[in-house]
């Protein structure tokens, strides 16, 4: 099951899943910060599926200005979706996951880590979330779940295409911030890649660290920190 704000991008990601698939998902609108709207999706998750056996938290806002030209009103509204829309979410989902021994998913920023310019608010709630994740494991890993949280760098999602877009040269902005990566360019989707490691036995992340993703997966925080995103 998949979920979005916005009926029709939901719908979109649907179909263009069926198409990469085979199968179209179970779809259900919800606002993330919205509680019981997160209540109800996990139940409507239950009810139409059975179990949970992974959820991934990847709702996600951006903000581009320094601190002294965010205001608080902007910064509420980042944490809002990028730190305590997870925090619900998982709140809301661990009954279900204990049942399952289930997995957590959620997906960070290598911000999380360290800073770009005018980022703040961004940074500040992608840390959160970071260590939400520590956090959630070591509660919760002696009751067989897992979780863990990917790090990606500047990656083409919709989010950051339609940032890139916004500037008054979007190409020269897209290779300005590719030259902040020793590749020298953003990432690609990489959600099938992740999922395949997911599946592989033995190589599933170790509860409570990062997952940092460019095209490769590397694993930070009790292993190493490798990451191809050099900070300004």
């Amino acid at each position: 099951m998949i979920s979005d704000f916005h009926e029709r991008r939901l719908g979109e990601t649907a179909d263009r899943l069926a198409i990469e698939t085979g199968t179209r998902p179970r779809t259900q609108v919800c606002n993330v910060t919205d509680e019981a709207q997160v209540q109800g999706l996990v139940d409507a998750a239950v009810d139409q599926m059975g179990q949970i056996d992974v959820m991934i938290n990847n709702a996600g806002l951006a903000h581009a200005a320094p601190l002294t030209r965010t205001s608080n009103a902007d910064y509420q509204r980042l944490v809002a979706v990028n730190l305590t829309a997870p925090f619900l979410a998982i709140k809301a989902a661990l009954p279900a996951l204990r049942k399952t021994q289930g997995v957590i998913v959620n997906i960070g920023s290598i911000e999380g880590l360290g800073a770009n310019p005018k980022h703040g608010a961004y940074c500040a709630s992608k840390a959160g979330l970071h260590g939400l994740t520590r956090a959630v494991a070591v509660d919760h890993g002696h009751e067989g779940i897992r979780c863990n949280a990917v790090a990606p760098g500047w990656i083409d999602t919709d989010l950051n295409d339609d940032f890139i877009d916004s500037m008054p040269d979007p190409q020269a902005f897209r290779q300005q911030i590719g030259r902040i990566h020793p590749v020298r360019r953003t990432g690609t989707r990489f959600a099938q890649t992740f999922t395949r490691t997911l599946d592989i036995e033995g190589a599933r992340p170790k509860a409570g660290v990062d997952i940092d993703q460019q095209r490769q997966i590397t694993y930070i925080g009790d292993t190493a920190h490798i990451n191809q995103h050099v900070f300004q």
